[in-house]
């Protein structure tokens, strides 16, 4: 069981993102009545993302550091720079882009690059999933 916690960890990082990113959200603004409410309504999912994602990240990270201690790991060492590049947009998204959206400075802008970065995360997130759920990375 514990060999397979990285696959898990990888798999609810990558499919919340790809479920909040791809499809809640645009559920919201195609159904809510006004784009101010879809706004902050996404916002707080986002919000939640963040932690779903601090919370795998942190998993991994532990995971990894164990696992690349003990049987040197293939997976541990190619996901790393993924794992951390992935929690540091997720940190910077939440705590530097988020507040600028939500005021509505210069939206256009920081809202591109917040979506470049979610983007950005997502695609970390794939990576690390792809490499621990490679066959011969886990026993049987």
């Amino acid at each position: 069981m514990r060999e397979r916690l990285p696959v898990l960890a990888a798999a609810l990082w990558w499919g919340s993102l790809s479920a909040i990113g791809f499809v809640a959200v645009p559920l919201l603004f195609a159904h809510l009545p006004t784009p101010a409410l879809a706004g902050q309504t996404a916002a707080r999912l986002f919000e939640a993302q963040t932690y779903i994602s601090i919370a795998c990240c942190a998993c991994l990270l532990l995971l990894s550091k164990r696992k690349h201690a003990e049987t040197e790991e293939k997976w541990a060492r190619e996901a790393m720079v993924f794992i951390v590049l992935g929690l540091l947009l997720a940190l910077l998204v939440q705590y530097g882009v988020a507040p600028r959206i939500l005021a509505r400075h210069n939206l256009k802008l920081w809202h591109g690059a917040g979506t470049a970065m979610y983007a950005a995360q997502w695609l970390c997130a794939l990576a690390v999933l792809w490499r621990t759920a490679k066959p011969g990375t886990t026993p049987p």
